[in-house]
């Protein structure tokens, strides 16, 4: 009988440079996620995000592989998680039960959330991603764009995307740097809308698929 041999078997998984790398992209984007949070009430999934970075730095060092980027970007998503602290820190504020943040019971607490919930992710991944039929879409997506990306497996097939992704977030950091602090560019449309409002015609004119299907079906 022929033993299957595992292909990954050679490749290594927990580096120095991928915990570094990981390390990093999580205290960049957990403090993002924070202030994101606490600015518009909601945060961003950093699995993907972290694995084209993780691939777009990674390639330049010999070795490296899609097990290696799959560890940073499981490493990276704890920004997602960590945030968390968004909601809960605010609420004991707003109930009147702190005052401030005091570093070391802020720090304790969230420590303590952290240690409970990888207690208890280890049974319940076992009943919630490995028996469920349901798959998760971002940790689908992350795994396409893995595969996608591993110039380990085909050089000449796709790319890491990172241009796209520093093209994107410089275009980003330009539009917000211009609205927000040389306030040369409106940050919202609503003058357009201000118009519509004041102009009655436009007010009827946006009403008149109500009145004429009311006036068909009599």
């Amino acid at each position: 009988m022929k033993q299957a041999v595992d292909p990954y078997a050679s490749f290594r998984e927990l580096t120095l440079r991928g915990m570094i790398l990981g390390a990093l992209i999580t205290v960049i984007f957990t403090a993002s996620n924070v202030y994101l949070g606490l600015k518009v009430g909601l945060t961003f999934a950093s699995s993907i995000p972290a694995a084209v970075i993780s691939m777009a730095v990674l390639k330049f060092f010999k070795g490296s592989n899609i097990l290696e980027n799959n560890m940073v970007q499981t490493q990276a998503s704890a920004a997602g998680t960590l945030s968390s602290i968004i909601f809960i820190l605010p609420g004991l504020l707003m109930a009147g039960y702190w005052a401030g943040f005091p570093f070391w019971q802020t720090t304790l607490l969230c420590m303590s959330g952290g240690i409970l919930g990888v207690i208890f992710t280890v049974p319940l991944r076992y009943a919630m991603v490995v028996k469920s039929d349901l798959p998760y879409p971002e940790g689908v997506a992350a795994a396409e764009i893995l595969k996608v990306g591993d110039h380990d497996a085909d050089q000449q097939e796709g790319g890491s995307g990172i241009k796209e992704l520093v093209s994107g977030g410089a275009l980003a950091g330009l539009m917000s740097f211009c609205a927000s602090g040389l306030r040369v560019v409106a940050d919202s449309a609503s003058f357009g809308l201000k118009a519509v409002r004041r102009c009655s015609k436009c007010r009827w004119a946006f009403l008149w698929p109500c009145w004429a299907r009311a006036i068909w079906s009599d």
